[in-house]
């Protein structure tokens, strides 16, 4: 006898929810953990690097006895003061200046301007300079030693050959003169000279671009110590302008 299709559907049916049970008996897989998405992290830039400040240094600051002085920064160890040779001299603005790396000297008549290093003194030194003249011949490029209260050490050397050195006595207030003479070594005119003045014990040297032209020895002031400096003299002529490109102050 045959089975009624219905039967046969049933089984099926019956088959299916026998599989769906054993199916059922097992665990269900566990909901993947979301995933968090971490910022990137930022390196962090390391501060940028500065150079130090640059601190501009006097030239020729208190603690150097024997330095160049090229007078391309502060000067303000540089002090200066005027001598007439004229009671009528006018001796407004005439302070020394720098201009592009030169001491500058320009003057009105009759005047005796000069530069002093204030921070040491010396008892024996040489002093070497570079001088541009910029103006007329007559006139003074003046070197100083030993300078204090007591007087100082000068040589004058005139733009037209001749020179002149002198003692100044701070007890009367005047020049004297210890020694003169001429050099064809100056070079005469707008021209750049090299002068040296040494005073080294009692012994005083003049120097004219390279070349030793005087030795004079003082046995009347005796002058021990102080400041050095450099200095213009003018006279009757104008222009009177002179720059110097460097001071070196050394041993002897």
């Amino acid at each position: 006898m045959k089975q009624p299709g219905n039967f046969r559907f049933l089984a099926f049916i019956a088959l299916i929810a026998i599989v769906g049970l054993a199916c059922g008996g097992t665990t269900s897989t566990p909901t993947q953990a979301p995933v968090v998405i971490q910022p990137t992290p930022v390196p962090q830039q390391p501060p940028t690097a500065t150079e130090p400040p640059v601190v501009q240094q006097p030239s020729g600051p208190s603690g150097d006895q024997f330095f160049t002085e090229e007078f391309d920064g502060d000067i303000s160890n540089w002090s200066y003061f005027v001598t007439k040779n004229d009671s009528t001299a006018d001796d407004s603005g005439v302070a020394p200046t720098t201009d592009n790396g030169y001491l500058v000297f320009d003057l009105h008549k009759y005047l005796n301007v000069y530069a002093i290093y204030e921070p040491q003194t010396y008892d024996n030194v040489g002093i070497d300079v570079r001088v541009e003249n910029r103006g007329t011949n007559n006139n003074n490029i003046n070197l100083v030693c030993r300078y204090s209260d007591e007087g100082w050490y000068e040589i004058a050397i005139a733009n037209n050959g001749l020179y002149w050195l002198y003692a100044f006595d701070g007890a009367k207030g005047s020049y004297v003169r210890l020694a003169d003479g001429g050099s064809n070594d100056i070079k005469a005119g707008k021209e750049t000279n090299e002068y040296t003045f040494i005073c080294n014990d009692r012994n005083l040297i003049l120097g004219i671009n390279g070349n030793e032209v005087r030795k004079y020895t003082d046995n009347q002031y005796v002058l021990r110590d102080g400041q050095i400096g450099v200095g213009l003299s003018s006279f009757n002529d104008l222009p009177v302008k002179v720059e110097y490109d460097w001071v070196q102050i050394s041993q002897p």
